[in-house]
């Protein structure tokens, strides 16, 4: 049995009046644990509302998602925070801008549990936050007193991906999480991002507009088209696409 099953989902906004969306139709999709999946489409192809839809942003209309043979269908977003992590394209979101940096791992370390008040950051918790940001090579060590809002773009998006997996989530959503930032930055959060995904062996699901990274990335790759999945390759197919290629079918179906 795979490990995510998603049966049959479906979405309709603004349902019974002249302004329906058929935003996601019948999706079906088998994921394997450690599957690192690349979404591509064009603009309205469902890609968004598929994460969202997994996430429990919203409740769909018809189908099933099951984890680890766990029905979540039903569940809230609240709820399945334990099991998904997401990581957003601006760098704020997911993120308190005015708490530290120590702050904002403080609370993720609490994803999917109850949260109650307490006196301050154990120690051991400082000590830990301190070496995993050391890993990062990038001097965040040394910010863990400074409002998350006051550093880069980079330097947050790369905190996120700590603390999106800094208690490992059985799926991570990462939705476009690089297209705010430079090229040259977008290249080492891409880099940090197969680095994590890899050593803890988790299973993603990444939108991205930049073909090269759809191809470069990942053992898989499907592309959307009005709320659909049209094709699903697998690692061997995705090695042997160009971007240039990808670029011809993805033109095909607008």
């Amino acid at each position: 049995m795979a490990f995510i099953e998603i049966k049959n989902i479906s979405k309709t906004f603004h349902s019974d009046t002249d302004e329906a969306y058929h935003a996601l139709k019948e999706v079906n999709l088998e994921i394997n644990t450690g599957d690192f999946i690349t979404i591509v489409g064009g603009n309205g192809a469902g890609k968004s509302t598929f994460l969202n839809a997994l996430a429990g942003s919203f409740q769909i209309d018809r189908g099933s998602i099951f984890i680890d043979g766990q029905n979540i269908t039903n569940t809230k977003e609240y709820e399945r925070a334990k099991y998904i992590s997401r990581i957003y394209q601006n760098p704020l979101d997911g993120t308190a801008p005015r708490m530290t940096v120590a702050e904002n791992m403080a609370i993720a370390i609490k994803r999917g549990e109850k949260r109650g008040f307490s006196s301050g950051i154990k120690k051991e918790d400082l000590k830990s936050f301190e070496e995993q940001l050391k890993s990062l090579n990038l001097g965040l060590e040394n910010r863990l007193n400074t409002e998350i809002g006051l550093l880069s773009g980079g330097q947050r998006q790369a905190i996120s991906l700590l603390m999106a997996t800094i208690k490992r989530p059985e799926l991570i959503l990462l939705d476009e999480h690089t297209a705010a930032l430079d090229p040259k930055t977008q290249k080492n959060i891409m880099k940090l991002t197969e680095e994590i995904i890899k050593g803890k062996k988790l299973t993603a699901f990444m939108i991205t507009h930049n073909l090269q990274d759809a191809l470069q990335y990942g053992n898989r790759m499907i592309v959307m088209h009005r709320g659909q999945i049209v094709k699903d390759f697998s690692k061997v197919e995705k090695d042997n696409l160009t971007t240039t290629k990808l670029y011809e079918i993805l033109s095909e179906l607008e």
